[in-house]
């Protein structure tokens, strides 16, 4: 059986997301702000179907889908971009491939105890993230 990722969670730490975000291409005066938010992803898992919303005071973003079926992702509120995007498990890992204008981009979730953890890659940069549960 899977992983259960469903829950709310806190931010903790997060190495990295500067460069990750310049490698995305985002702009000077968001990336500062953005580096000052913290984070809560609330996240609702039904089998191979999930939404996971990530809330800030400054933006929101939801992405839903179901594990192993490609969509369009456009990542409002982050870059921008469209992306043909691919979630799938790989043994209790989520492992998502986001292909178009940028290489290597993607993330991966998996949990350690009451620890999130999210690595997001944008070509050659990687953000390490860890959130707790609440």
């Amino acid at each position: 059986m899977p992983a259960d990722f469903s829950g709310t969670w806190e931010i903790v730490s997060n190495v990295n997301f500067d460069g990750y975000m310049v490698a995305l291409g985002v702009d000077f005066a968001t990336r500062k702000i953005a580096s000052l938010l913290k984070p809560q992803k609330v996240i609702k898992q039904d089998g191979d179907h999930f939404t996971i919303h990530t809330l800030t005071s400054f933006r929101n973003y939801e992405c839903a889908f179901k594990t192993g079926q490609e969509f369009t992702e456009v990542t409002k509120g982050m870059d921008n971009r469209t992306c043909q995007t691919v979630v799938n498990w790989e043994n209790d890992r989520l492992v998502c491939v986001q292909r178009g204008e940028k290489r290597n981009r993607g993330w991966t979730h998996w949990i350690q105890g009451n620890e999130l953890h999210l690595e997001l890659t944008c070509e050659d940069q990687v953000c390490k993230q860890m959130y707790k549960k609440v």
